[in-house]
């Protein structure tokens, strides 16, 4: 698509002068206590405060290992790298007054939700680190354990201090994501306001700012802890723990990590998605009147909604994401190394950390790779912001390739088989190709430039049920391509791993699960630039969302529903993305599972057999679960929609005059009853996956003592994790890209074709994409951080099924 000259060159006219409806929206702002005593400290004294906090950081590493120091300080120079983007950000303008007004109150609604609601998971998180507590001093202990001295009362304090970390840095990272997603929104606006190109990169640089900190964060936050718990205990000395046991202790990290992220995302999800159907229904339905347009009392909890829902929610998804795929890799890296007795086992249990390490600088070059402007002097029409967002991309993927090739050089070349790094990098290639075919299929099923989506527009030519129809069945297809693509990515690195050249004492190959692995790692190299365009998505959405209240021009909405609609594809392309990498985590969660009940058991745990009933039980318990949360997180959207239609049809019959701009709809109303309802309905379908797999183990577990088969809790919840993460991929799969596609079907049927905005088609578009609401942003994103908490609870809670 090609954007006109009038676009790029900011020819748009004065602003209109019609009556505004947003004053005095905005109450007290919220800071968190900790940025509150940061900014308060002279700015020299937080400077000097930095570096003899990173001097002690690099000083830990240095007394673990070389490896280390490189990965610490990779990471303080993205940190470092990600002010610069801040700095670039905010110092872009924020347009006329009208604009900021509402950008102050998405701000405040979003801060003020965001406290609310990390709140509740913190303390959540406090309850359960105290069951952890209690768990862990009552458990037994590993021979590797016993051997090295480390207690129960030791085992238990690292545990539910990893968890807590993990919890805390998963919290920052959505605040992140969300603090700079409501303060970009106002500058893309106004950008838009002069030319299209400035509007992208700015969206784009934001975006990146807030990736580069989430993955920052994940690395650093393991690579301190490890160094912590290396030279605290230690490790490597004689009587003490070997350091290919040490990333065992991570996984409490892990799982505080998919903690925070399930509730945020679940929370989140609800609220965008309820205030969006609500606004919908009855704005663009019922009253015909625009999306985000000022009369709409729905509109900023609308808007909100994109920041908590995408935002915040997403920072701490895929924060949770590096953090789970970081660990297991460590685990099995350690376990592989102690089996083929490899020397120096460091190079292979920190691996994934230099591989995330190089993510950030090849993102980096990614997101610079996007510029604003070419000459100014040469009026030509702008490329297709997707086509702008895929070349970066693709810089970023061929230097990946680089970098991992390095790096499996580097960290992965052995004397016991001199070609096994080649081996390893070439299943790394496999995650890349993997993770860019996973991006162009999501692509072809939500873009609307391709036949599915076109197809879809053109069943809402028939009516709503025809549409419905379609984007049912075109959700359920879409399933099939990318199953055959992890298929075949899991076998080749499996493959590719076993016929590395490394074995154990009795001569049997033993690359294989770090194979896959390997190719994990490679499926999340770009990790940082996936990120980037997928917090693209909401911030483009959010300077719509102004530009359409601050009834701008409508050649500078046109700028903006163009970059709407190319963030609706990146957040489908993204969540697709992350399905993928969370179905190659979980199986080397799963496998990371299967070890330590066998360490537990002091004895071998290599199948689980689902002919027996009560395993095949388990395993329909694991797919009713799948089932049963995707319901449960459906329909609370659905009754906080209800409340939110009801609240916006009652201010529109109550106050007539909201139509013709002479009264000011509450907006306020209507983000109180999305924000308190969806606090409180994140509650039944989280709880639902925390206690599920502890409960199923425990009966079970009881079961097989009267029995006489003591395994029979651990091995019903191995097939519970099984099949649950097949369930959950294909439910999310089709969740994610039935709700993608329907929201552009709409989005396409408002560039004009198929009678436009406010044809029946259009009508029928609206119904299909608030059935996808749900769907796309609450259900789906949570499906794939369910799959991958459910991996770390059972790894965490393995000894209570023993």
């Amino acid at each position: 698509m090609l954007m006109g000259d009038d676009m790029e060159s900011g020819n748009l006219g004065p602003y209109q002068e019609r009556p505004r409806t947003f004053r005095n929206l905005r109450s007290k702002p919220y800071t968190p206590l900790p940025f509150r005593v940061l900014m308060r400290i002279n700015g020299r004294a937080l400077l000097l405060l930095l570096l003899l906090g990173f001097g002690a950081i690099i000083y830990v590493g240095a007394r673990t290992s070389p490896i280390i120091v490189f990965v610490l300080t990779i990471c303080i120079i993205s940190l470092f790298f990600s002010m610069y983007l801040f700095k670039w950000v905010l110092a872009k303008d924020e347009g006329p007054p009208e604009m900021v007004e509402i950008s102050d109150a998405i701000r405040d609604g979003a801060e003020g939700y965001f406290r609310t609601q990390y709140g509740t998971i913190s303390k959540m998180a406090l309850l359960l680190a105290l069951l952890i507590l209690s768990i862990y001093l009552f458990r037994s202990t590993t021979p590797q354990q016993e051997s090295s001295g480390l207690g129960r009362t030791t085992s238990a304090c690292i545990t539910v201090a990893a968890f807590l970390l993990g919890a805390l840095c998963s919290g920052i990272a959505g605040y992140v994501g969300m603090w700079v997603s409501v303060r970009a929104n106002v500058r893309v606006s106004s950008a838009a306001r002069r030319s299209a190109r400035e509007a992208l990169q700015i969206a784009v640089r934001a975006g990146g700012f807030s990736a580069i900190v989430v993955v920052g964060m994940a690395v650093i936050g393991i690579a301190i802890l490890y160094a912590t718990f290396y030279v605290w205990l230690s490790v490597d000395s004689p009587g003490s723990m070997k350091v290919t046991d040490l990333p065992l202790l991570l996984v409490g990290y892990g799982f505080g990590a998919s903690f925070v992220a399930l509730f945020a995302q679940l929370g989140g999800g609800i609220y965008t998605k309820a205030a969006d159907v609500g606004a919908d229904l009855v704005g663009k339905v019922e009253q015909g009147i625009p999306e985000d347009d000022p009369r709409n009392p729905a509109v900023i909890a609308d808007l909100v909604g994109d920041n908590v829902g995408d935002c915040a929610a997403r920072g701490a998804d895929l924060f949770e994401s590096i953090a789970a795929e970081i660990i297991s890799a460590m685990i099995l890296g350690g376990t592989m190394a102690q089996q083929c007795k490899i020397e120096d086992p460091s190079g292979f249990i920190l691996f994934p950390l230099v591989v995330h390490s190089f993510d950030l600088v090849v993102s980096s070059i990614g997101i610079l790779s996007i510029r604003g402007t070419r000459d100014a002097s040469v009026k030509s029409p702008m490329e297709d912001p997707m086509a702008v967002l895929q070349k970066g991309y693709t810089v970023a993927i061929f230097f990946a390739v680089l970098a991992f090739g390095a790096s499996t050089r580097w960290m992965l070349h052995t004397e016991e088989a001199p070609s096994a790094w080649f081996n390893f990098a070439l299943c790394g290639l496999v995650g890349i190709t993997t993770a860019y075919v996973f991006v162009w299929i999501t692509k072809y099923y939500t873009d609307y430039k391709h036949e599915p989506v076109r197809t879809l527009a053109l069943a809402s030519s028939t009516g709503h049920g025809t549409n419905i129809i379609a984007g049912v069945s075109l959700g359920l297809e879409s399933t099939a391509l990318p199953v055959l693509v992890i298929s075949i990515s899991i076998i080749s690195a499996y493959w590719l791993g076993q016929t590395s050249g490394l074995v154990d004492e009795s001569g049997n190959p033993t690359g294989g699960l770090f194979g896959t692995a390997v190719a994990t790692m490679g499926m999340l190299s770009t990790a940082a630039y996936v990120l980037t365009m997928d917090m693209f998505g909401p911030i483009a959405d959010n300077a719509g969302g102004i530009v359409e209240m601050s009834q701008q021009p409508e050649s500078v909405r046109e700028i903006t529903d163009v970059l709407d609609a190319v963030g609706n594809t990146t957040k489908a392309t993204t969540k697709g993305f992350a399905i993928g990498s969370a179905a190659l985590a979980s199986f080397l969660l799963f496998s990371a599972y299967m070890d330590e009940v066998a360490a537990f058991s002091h004895g071998s745990f290599k199948q689980v057999d689902i002919a027996i009933p009560e395993v095949f039980v388990g395993g329909l318990l694991g797919s009713m679960l799948i089932f049963l949360f995707s319901a449960w997180a459906c329909s609370a959207v659905g009754r906080t929609a209800q409340e939110v239609v009801n609240e916006v049809r009652r201010q529109f019959i109550e106050r007539p005059g909201i139509m013709d701009f002479k009264e000011k709809p509450d907006y306020g109303r209507c983000v109180a009853i999305v924000a308190f309802a969806s606090l409180r309905e994140m509650i039944k379908p989280g709880a639902l996956a925390i206690v599920s797999p502890i409960v199923v183990g425990i009966l079970f577990r009881i079961l097989g003592y009267y029995t006489g088969h003591p395994l029979l809790g651990a091995k019903v919840v191995a097939a519970l994790l099984m099949f649950a993460t097949v369930s959950g991929i294909l439910m999310a799969l089709f969740l994610n890209t039935a709700g993608g596609a329907w929201d552009n079907a709409k989005k396409y049927i408002e560039t004009g074709a198929l009678g436009g905005k406010g044809s029946d088609s259009h009508k029928a578009a609206v119904t299909g994409d608030t059935v996808g609401d749900p769907f796309k942003d609450t259900a789906g994103p949570s499906l794939h951080v369910l799959i991958k908490m459910l991996a770390t609870i059972t790894l965490v809670m393995a000894p209570v099924f023993l």
